[in-house]
């Protein structure tokens, strides 16, 4: 979620990958929600942060998105120059009914859109001009 609105929000001027310590399937909780705010992430495919490392890639920016509260472990990308840290609960981890996952999941959403868009004001502040 977080890579589809920063790419929508800081279009042509950031770019964002999504990677997960190991890759899995999309979450269809997260697909449904995407697709409620006007983006198709159905597509997307996954991966591991490994897999961007190991391929040598150089990120100004690397933005973790975990819940530290939940235990879970984020990755460490050497060598970059800012690590941003955003402690959010994982969909994959809620509990209870499709239509409670659901009301939580857009909760998150709407969270990560949030940080999304402060983000974006921050590092490129021509677009909040706009």
């Amino acid at each position: 979620m977080a890579q589809a609105f920063l790419n929508s929000a800081c279009e042509g001027l950031l770019h964002g990958q999504s990677a997960g310590l190991e890759p899995g399937e999309l979450n269809p909780l997260a697909v449904a929600v995407m697709r409620e705010a006007g983006i198709d992430i159905s597509k997307n495919s996954t991966q591991s942060a490994f897999d961007l490392y190991k391929a040598g890639k150089a990120f100004a920016y690397v933005i973790t998105v975990c819940d530290e509260a939940a235990g879970e472990q984020c990755p460490i990308f050497p060598g970059v120059t800012r690590q941003l840290h955003w402690s959010i609960a994982d969909p994959s981890a809620l509990t209870g009914t499709w239509e409670e996952r659901l009301a939580a999941t857009r909760l998150i959403r709407d969270r990560i859109k949030e940080r999304v868009t402060e983000f974006c004001a921050d590092v490129c502040p021509s677009l909040s001009a706009v």
